[in-house]
């Protein structure tokens, strides 16, 4: 079936991609990127239902009555549960304050609670015994507060309002009342959505019904799989809709497409670029977790996108977009991060799925791609995947930490198990029956890692998941006959992690012949001899971009012909330092190395024979100097001194 699938991938991407929007630019991806953080993150209520483990929420029916003309939700939800602890006479959720509860029914009957501190507390009549099932209903009305990312927004698009709600990380009781912790998916959701008729209804699952009285429309959705709170999602304009339909092995998913009207020619354009990669994301990790129902984009007002379960909200159709947010059906809804301080396991995971896009159905895109992520990571020398402070939001979505750094370190381990190991621990993470459908922590993903690699991985996850920084590598390297020498220094960007115990990538080549050697670097100043078959005549560090380092610097010591290639004088200088070649050099590119390897000047040339650099406002010190012509690599030192 695989072979297959492969082919038909093939296919589809000659034809859907002939023709496509060029993907999105790094700047595009940070723009989207830095969308996915609150517009009033002061006013996030983070007392949520974490610790409260007396229940279990196995069945919630939602009903809203709402008109995108108006700021205002009115619902009733019904809540049933499941009791963990022996038994219980009350029941706790999450709401906000600024919602007015006007009831709550138990077994038809009115029932006390209390409503403060964002906290709904409801008194049951009489203690419910452990594993029975029960239930109450909550009415409730009001303006939700304009916090979060925006959890409850009432704008418009080209003079037509729209309704939409977005909960990732603490809004979901900003507009209804529901247990908001990372510790309980609700088993199964009914979302039932009454407005004005002209208008349509996007939510979770398949639409069951769609009926019309009194000038009002019901829409109608259910969806049969266990979901976190924040992934529960509505939002009501008056969309278009067209469906594309994705080819399976005897089977097709629908992709339900919800956009502004406006729009719906350029949607309509762009969506079909995800058939390809939906069948991509098969090969890889298995079928669409929720095949039984539907994918869908219903287009929003916000500057990105929200994996909200089978319904993703979109602004926009890039590719990238489309990608990632669809990546977030496998890592981050069938899977859900267990706490915020994971959120790697959802974003991270996004990110360098919508890379393996690029590696597989766009492969020019893939190199730029792994370039500038290692960039983005590399222009800070601190921070961790692992989320410090998840009070802060901007820190939970932090682009370089928890998109950039969680992607590449999941290719960085790729590169260290394995093919093999690698997509199979996927595999297994994503089939592990305390983890599917329900939530994870970073230990159980490195569990299946260690499992499918038969190593110890604790060493890699303390240096790259709780550690800070990056590896900067000086290496030298010479070659007589076929022995080739390599010594290799490290210093680190971050003094939290002594040394970064790496696998280092080095291509030896000349112009007809190349060989990739893999250098296993356990300690500073490590020799290494290697029997290659030809004469190299450079060396390329890192040349498929496995490894996130910066600042390094590759030095022949090979006494042939680089000697007496070029020569920097006078040395000291206090102003200026002159570079003279021997013969004209093409495509030139210089660099100037502070003592810590931070480059602190960089010039190109096209041709060039003579430089005069100014150094002035260089402070004194010693520093490296670099020239990259073609793929050789040249270094000097010289020292500035006013």
């Amino acid at each position: 079936m695989k072979t297959i699938l492969l082919s038909l991938i093939v296919f589809l991407h000659i034809n859907f991609f002939a023709n496509a929007q060029t993907p999105m630019d790094e700047k595009e991806f940070l723009r989207m990127v830095e969308s996915e953080k609150p517009f009033l993150k002061a006013g996030i209520n983070f007392n949520i239902l974490e610790t409260d483990l007396d229940f279990n929420v196995i069945f919630q029916r939602c009903h809203w009555t709402v008109d995108p003309a108006v700021n205002f939700i009115q619902g009733e939800i019904t809540s049933y549960f499941k009791p963990i602890a022996p038994m219980i006479d009350s029941i706790l959720f999450n709401l906000t304050d600024t919602l007015s509860v006007d009831s709550v029914i138990y077994h038809n009957n009115s029932i006390s609670f209390v409503h403060s501190g964002n906290i709904l507390l409801v008194h049951l009549p009489a203690g419910v015994p452990q594993n029975t099932p029960d239930s109450v209903s909550i009415f409730y009305q009001g303006v939700p507060p304009n916090s979060g990312f925006g959890s409850f927004i009432q704008s418009s698009h080209n003079g037509s309002p729209i309704i939409w709600t977005l909960s990732e990380p603490y809004g979901a009781s900003d507009w209804w009342p529901c247990k908001n912790s990372l510790t309980d998916k609700i088993d199964s959701l009914d979302v039932i959505i009454t407005t004005p008729s002209e208008y349509r209804a996007a939510s979770n699952g398949i639409l069951v019904s769609e009926t019309e009285a009194a000038g009002k429309k019901t829409f109608f959705w259910k969806h049969r799989y266990p979901i976190a709170p924040y992934l529960v999602c509505f939002a009501v304009t008056n969309y278009a809709l067209y469906s594309d339909k994705v080819p399976f092995a005897g089977d097709t998913l629908q992709i339900l497409n919800l956009v502004y009207p406006e729009d719906s020619a350029n949607a309509a354009s762009q969506t079909p670029q995800l058939i390809p990669v939906m069948q991509l994301y098969d090969s890889l990790f298995g079928i669409y977790p929720f095949q039984n129902e539907k994918y869908g984009h219903a287009q929003f007002g916000w500057g990105g996108g929200m994996e909200h379960q089978t319904m993703t909200f979109v602004s926009g159709f890039s590719f990238e977009l489309l990608a990632h947010e669809l990546a977030h059906h496998w890592f981050g809804d069938k899977i859900t991060c267990g706490s915020w301080r994971d959120i790697w396991l959802n974003e991270g995971f996004a990110t360098y799925l919508s890379g393996l896009c690029y590696e597989h159905l766009l492969p020019q895109w893939w190199e730029p791609f792994k370039k500038g992520k290692i960039t983005n990571i590399a222009s800070q020398p601190d921070g961790s995947v692992w989320c410090s402070d998840t009070t802060d939001v901007s820190r939970i979505f932090n682009s370089r930490l928890t998109y950039y750094k969680g992607a590449m370190i999941l290719h960085q381990l790729r590169w260290i198990i394995g093919d093999s190991a690698f997509f199979g621990a996927l595999k297994n993470y994503l089939s592990d029956a305390n983890c599917s459908y329900g939530f994870a922590q970073t230990p159980d993903l490195i569990s299946h890692f260690e499992t499918s690699s038969s190593q110890n991985l604790s060493w890699y996850f303390n240096d790259w998941y709780t550690g800070e920084g990056y590896p900067s590598y000086q290496i030298d390297w010479s070659q007589t006959g076929n022995i080739v020498t390599f010594s290799v220094n490290q210093s680190q960007s971050n003094s939290s992690i002594p040394f970064f115990e790496l696998p280092l990538p080095v291509k030896l080549k000349n112009q007809n012949e190349d060989t990739i050697i893999r250098l296993e670097n356990t300690f500073n100043g490590q020799l290494f001899n290697v029997t290659i078959p030809f004469f190299a005549d450079s060396l390329i560090f890192d040349p498929d971009f496995w490894l996130i380092s910066n600042n390094n610097i590759i030095t022949s010591v090979n006494e042939t012909e680089h000697r007496g290639q070029w020569k920097i004088f006078p040395n000291p200088s206090g102003e200026k330092i002159r570079i003279e070649f021997t013969r004209l050099i093409e495509n030139c590119s210089v660099k100037i190395y502070d003592i810590t390897g931070r480059c602190v000047e960089e010039i190109s040339f096209e041709w060039v024979k003579n430089i005069s650099l100014n150094i002035d406002h260089l402070p004194d010190g010693i520093y490296s100097i670099s020239l990259l012509s073609g793929k050789n690599i040249l270094h000097k030192k010289f020292i500035k001194a006013s």
